[in-house]
């Protein structure tokens, strides 16, 4: 089976990775994630996840665009719907290559967070999936969260803050601060 792993980040990708082989899959990662802000975190989760590759010999497709302005554009003027049209742009982007490339399915490693949305990004895929006319193939992977996790941090991976938009960024210092004055 030919499996395209949407990759958020290499942290969230160890496990996925690991439990997909386990069951005889080498998945191939997908690297397509416009919503990571600013720069500099998109580069470092991108490195990252290429240094994570390159250890365990994972083959990648790089989709390399900082795409802060159409991001913004995209979620513009309700903010509050930001999470599902990230989750939209990534995994049809996602399915789309994996069906024009010769994919037999597709995944995300989204699906490994705890802190995400389970339901929305199942049916983002899934929708996604019957656009392009390729199967999803849903995994839970939270139950492996933690491990993979602690992984990351014994590897030395970069260990990001925030979900990766320059919103879920801003609501970690907002929450931060009302802790401060609580």
């Amino acid at each position: 089976m030919k499996i395209l792993l949407h990759t958020c980040c290499a942290p969230c990708s160890l496990k996925c990775v690991d439990q997909l082989r386990a069951e005889g899959i080498e998945p191939v990662g997908y690297w397509n994630n416009p919503n990571i802000h600013p720069f500099t975190e998109y580069r470092s989760r991108r490195d990252a996840l290429l240094q994570y590759a390159k250890a365990v010999d994972l083959q990648l497709v790089m989709k390399d665009e900082y795409g802060l302005r159409e991001f913004i554009k995209g979620i513009r003027p309700d903010f509050d719907y930001r999470c599902a049209f990230c989750y939209d742009i990534r995994l049809n982007a996602t399915a789309k290559y994996a069906a024009e490339n010769g994919f037999d399915s597709f995944t995300t490693s989204l699906l490994i967070s705890p802190y995400q949305n389970h339901e929305l990004i199942s049916q983002a895929a899934e929708k996604a999936a019957q656009t392009y006319g390729i199967e999803f193939l849903y995994r839970d992977f939270r139950p492996f969260f933690r491990e993979g996790q602690q992984r990351a941090r014994e590897l030395s991976l970069y260990m990001q803050k925030y979900c990766g938009c320059v919103f879920s960024e801003e609501e970690r210092y907002q929450k931060r601060k009302a802790a401060d004055r609580g």
